[in-house]
């Protein structure tokens, strides 16, 4: 018993400090662009649009599981993409989501804020915001698609 028992502890210290490895700090998901992409359901459905491993693995080091609740699928009344005007030319996929596919969404409004990287700030029925997600690096499809799923269509407001 206490041989196994001496094998045992340093399994479960290793496990833990796995387990501790693959959760990021809140500034650490900040900087790789999961502000408030919070629960892991998001990263799932992300992982169906992104085929890059890497950024959905990172996605899961920020998540927290689900609960049972209804808020695991939470949808917004509305979104407010924010941009820099002056870096807008870093971003293609954005211009062509603001030029050709933001009229689809009329709860969508793009504001433009001096140095701001690109994010989508989610708002709740009161206008109010309750999530910010950069989203530096998405392709016009995957900002589609992300907002046909955690926006509201106008006629519910």
């Amino acid at each position: 018993m206490y041989y196994s028992l001496k094998l045992l502890i340093p399994f479960l210290l290793i496990v833990w400090l796995c387990e501790a490895e693959q959760k990021l700090s809140t500034k650490e998901c900040e900087n790789l662009g999961f502000t408030g992409l919070a629960l892991c359901s998001d990263c799932h459905t992300f992982a169906e649009y992104i085929k890059d491993q890497e950024l959905v693995s990172d996605c899961l080091k920020c998540c927290t599981e689900d609960s049972d609740d209804a808020t695991s699928k939470v949808v917004y009344s509305g979104a407010i993409l924010e941009v820099c005007m002056r870096k807008l030319v870093f971003y293609p996929e954005l211009v062509g989501f603001i030029e050709e596919e933001k009229d689809k969404f009329p709860t969508v409004k793009v504001q433009y804020a001096y140095n701001s990287p690109p994010k989508l700030m989610m708002l709740d029925d009161d206008g109010q915001l309750r999530e910010t997600i950069r989203v530096d690096n998405w392709k016009r499809e995957h900002i589609l698609q992300f907002l046909k799923e955690k926006v509201k269509p106008s006629s519910d407001i």
